[in-house]
């Protein structure tokens, strides 16, 4: 069988190889090297030992997995005509070098055998020019796809293949996502190499600007227990909101239950909505946390009972979305927004029936508890979805006239109350023949109703009057002052 032989140079010089990869370079008929800008390669070649280079693909490509895809992909071109090929790789083969998890993935379908020597890695000299232990934890993490899901700033951070200025600022705005732009980062190049090992430490936001960026080059992130870089991490919650819950910690919210809370995640809700109706996108992350803290407690007085966890409502909603996103994480198609929410809703009454909660009616699906604006407008949409809807507009303003004339023949209040219930409902119909959010529509009046209001108490109050002694022609004409002065503010 061809075989592909592939040995680590270690990180160091020639004296740091054991002996046997050391006869293996010496004795290699085929010796192909990642890249040959590597402190040992100058001493083999003093020695006499041959060999190819692939640092021409490294400029053929902007992007890193197509430089490791195509090396792969000569090597076993190469073997293909020489039966016995070695390889050999900065480092330990078997830490962070992308190309051997190529071949070894791909050995068997091409039917070569993939041998993998040793060789000394990289993190023995960057653990001893540090001089930290990797046993308190560290992520050893690639710089060439760095995510920022992977950085845990309680942890000792690697961050190797920083090859250039550009990686370097790859790197240094994804871990500004975790850490303050001025936190110390320390720049190791050539760990353990005589008379080339540099150390610098720098504040994060220079990561970038320093000249002697190589494939020796790793990025150490100390571990750090700031507030203003642990705060940022979802565990950092999850274990705040459980100190308040324990037995040491806050009495109010020891003593909370979920039915005790319930009115507070209604409130929050319409918090946010106001922030977002009002657009001010500082208010909106504010309270958008303080309706994430409704979630976590929650759970957390779940996880307490013994029935779910908070990273269960996460896994689950995690599968939800992938399972009725079949347009995006499979293989079906959506050509616009319509067809999209057409394939949710399939997806979601399949599901339902498969764990046989198929509804008694469609409107079942409708929250009980939504505003009972809100909760017509569902109504309407569903029942309009098989048909039973009128056919023009006209036909529902000719239907809230109707209405309008039955509210004013009622006689009780109980007759009363009904006949406005079912004028109401028919302008809801309105609304969503107009494709319009008749929430929406309400809460833009509601805010127009208060600026209007509140200008006409500023006015009372600075004329030295109260209420009792304003006629209501002074408030309509401040309440019409109010309306053009908002529209001047507008430029309307």
């Amino acid at each position: 069988m061809k075989k592909i032989i592939v040995i680590g140079l270690g990180a160091g010089n020639l004296e740091g190889l054991p002996l046997g990869i050391y006869r293996i370079l010496k004795g290699a008929k085929h010796l192909y090297l990642r890249t040959e800008k590597h402190p040992v390669v100058a001493e083999l070649l003093a020695e006499g030992v041959a060999y190819e280079s692939f640092d021409d693909v490294y400029k053929a490509h902007d992007q890193f997995p197509e430089v490791y895809e195509e090396i792969s992909d000569r090597l076993f071109r190469m073997v293909e005509e020489k039966d016995e090929i070695v390889y050999a790789v900065p480092g330990h083969p078997l830490v962070a070098e992308r190309t051997v998890q190529l071949l070894m993935d791909r050995a068997e379908e091409q039917g070569v055998e993939i041998k993998v020597k040793g060789g000394q890695s990289f993190l023995d000299p960057v653990f001893a020019s540090l001089k930290i232990d990797p046993v308190e934890g560290f992520a050893l993490l690639d710089g060439t796809d760095l995510q920022k899901h992977q950085v845990q700033p309680n942890l000792h951070h690697l961050i190797c293949q920083v090859y250039d200025a550009f990686v370097a600022s790859d790197v240094k705005l994804t871990l500004m996502e975790a850490y303050p732009d001025d936190y110390p980062v320390t720049v190791v190049t050539a760990a353990g190499v005589t008379e080339e090992e540099r150390i610098q430490t720098i504040p994060l936001y220079e990561l970038d600007r320093l000249d002697n960026y190589s494939n020796l080059t790793t990025v150490y992130v100390p571990p750090t227990e700031e507030d203003r870089a642990l705060n940022r991490q979802f565990w950092r919650l999850r274990e705040i909101v459980a100190i308040l819950r324990s037995p040491n910690g806050c009495p109010w919210d020891r003593e909370q239950t979920h039915q005790s809370i319930r009115k507070n995640l209604i409130e929050e809700t319409y918090e946010v909505l106001e922030t977002i109706d009002d657009e001010d996108p500082e208010a909106m992350c504010e309270e958008m946390g303080d309706l994430l803290l409704q979630i976590m407690l929650h759970s957390q007085m779940a996880e307490e009972e013994g029935y779910f966890t908070v990273q269960d409502v996460i896994a689950g909603l995690n599968e939800k979305l992938i399972r009725r996103h079949p347009h995006v994480f499979g293989a079906s198609n959506a050509e616009d927004a319509d067809e999209a929410l057409q394939n949710w809703e399939d997806i979601k009454k399949k599901e339902k029936q498969g764990k046989g909660k198929e509804t008694i009616s469609r409107l079942d699906g409708v929250p009980r508890d939504l505003p009972a604006i809100l909760k017509a407008y569902k109504y309407q949409k569903k029942a309009a979805d098989v048909g039973f809807d009128w056919d023009e507009l006209s036909e529902v303003l000719d239907k809230v006239k109707e209405e309008w004339e039955e509210l004013k023949e009622a006689q009780t209040l109980e007759h009363r109350r009904e006949e406005l219930g079912d004028l109401l409902f028919v302008i809801v119909n309105i609304a969503r023949f107009m494709k319009i959010d008749p929430e929406e529509a309400l809460a833009l009046t509601n805010k127009k109703f208060y600026y209007r209001f509140s200008y006409i108490e500023k006015k009372i109050i600075e004329a030295g009057k109260t209420f009792e002694n304003t006629s209501l022609d002074e408030m309509e004409n401040w309440w019409q002052e109010a309306k053009q002065k908002k529209k001047e503010e507008e430029g309307i």
